[in-house]
This record gives structure tokens, C-alpha cells and sequence, in this order.
């Protein structure tokens, strides 16, 4: 098994003892915004030209995939936070 090597912004925050789904929630909102950037060049691309380049319609159908599959992960961390904190509240 390979073990992945952590960005060191990511360790430090792992260091100072924030949570993994804060941490996740964070690193999947940096991933959103980039791929929003892709898109919409994407998108930009294949409007200048017209929707004429199959490749370019594939282009910005992918990162409009990524764009909907990082929100739902992302809208996962909330739910995983509320819940984490629910439970902690009912333990005491």
C-alpha cells in the first residue's frame, strides 16, 4: 500500500489539531474553485468557437462533471461535521 504524502499546509493543520472533515471541507473548496476556472474557460472556448470542436464540448462537460461531484462531496463534509457534532453533544 502506498501512502500519500500530505501537502505541508496539510500536515500543519493536522499538526495544530484540526479536524480531518474541516481539513477535507477546506481542500475540496480549493478543488472547486479550480475546477469553476476550468469550466468556465472551458466554456469560453467552446463559445468563441462557435460549439464547433467535439473535443471542446468534452473539455467543459468534464469539468462541469467535477464541478457537480466536488460540490456533493463537499456538501458531505457539512453533513459529516453536523453530525460528528451532534453526536459529541448528546456523549457529553
Amino acid at each position: 500500500m502506498n501512502i500519500v504524502e500530505l501537502h505541508p499546509f496539510v500536515q500543519n493543520q493536522i499538526k495544530y489539531g484540526i479536524s480531518g472533515t474541516d481539513i477535507l471541507h477546506g481542500q475540496l473548496k480549493l478543488l472547486m474553485l479550480e475546477a469553476e476556472k476550468e469550466f468556465e474557460e472551458a466554456q469560453r472556448i467552446e463559445e468563441e468557437n462557435d460549439y464547433s470542436d467535439a473535443m471542446e464540448s468534452m473539455e467543459r462537460k468534464y469539468w462541469e462533471g467535477q464541478c457537480d461531484a466536488l460540490a456533493h462531496v463537499y456538501s458531505m463534509t457539512y453533513a459529516l461535521s453536523f453530525a460528528i457534532a451532534e453526536r459529541a453533544k448528546r456523549n457529553g
